[in-house]
């Protein structure tokens, strides 16, 4: 339920904002805005708000597939049915904020710099799944591999791209911190609550050392 809650606040905050871009504006992600005029709520609600269709729907997608079976199958076996509830509720909005942090440091005085998407959540969702099931296999750029080894080459390609930016000129648009960040959060996240899952994981991969 809380995964489809998200996905439908997502889908129509997003097509709205697509039709008025003075409410895209107000809500997306602006260090500058938050520092100087406290609009803190901007954490929260760039989150919810997307470019293009394209962004939408590759993240509709990553939250559907990861973070529905987190909420109704792994989550529950872990913790009991509430808890689990809370905690995957606490992973998606925690993520959030662990994927902006570092921007809004870096550019609460810069009045240029925006971004907006979900898409530093849904990396701590799908972080926190490949830590529980390594070893399930994930379509990275449609190409079928175990999950934590498409998590590796995720770590990489997002930590190599925020070097580049930093010692270049070159901008893509992305936030790859918040990528980065969110992943990180996803899984610190679970390994704090189930400091066991480590185990089992380093176990899932190389076998009982």
């Amino acid at each position: 339920m809380i995964t489809y809650t998200f996905l439908a606040l997502i889908v129509v905050f997003s097509l709205y904002c697509f039709n008025d871009k003075k409410a895209m504006n107000k809500y997306m992600f602006h260090p500058y805005s938050i520092h100087h005029y406290k609009e803190h709520y901007r954490f929260l609600t760039h989150a919810f708000i997307h470019g293009d269709y394209l962004h939408l729907a590759f993240n509709c997608l990553a939250l559907f597939s990861f973070g529905l079976s987190l909420e109704e199958n792994i989550f529950p076996r872990l913790f009991d049915e509430k808890l689990g509830k809370l905690y995957y509720l606490i992973l998606f909005t925690g993520g959030i904020y662990a994927a902006s942090i570092t921007e809004y440091l870096r550019n609460k005085n810069n009045p240029e710099y925006s971004s907006l998407g979900a898409s530093g959540a849904i990396s701590s969702v799908m972080f926190c799944w490949i830590m529980l099931v390594p070893k399930a296999t994930i379509g990275l750029f449609f190409i079928p591999m175990p999950g934590w080894i498409a998590g590796i080459l995720l770590l990489g390609v997002s930590y190599f791209l925020i070097m580049r930016k930093k010692k270049s000129t070159y901008h893509d648009n992305i936030s790859h911190e918040s990528h980065f960040w969110g992943a990180i959060f996803g899984i610190v996240f679970i390994l704090i609550l189930k400091p066991t899952v480590l185990k089992h994981f380093i176990s899932q991969i190389f076998g009982n050392l």
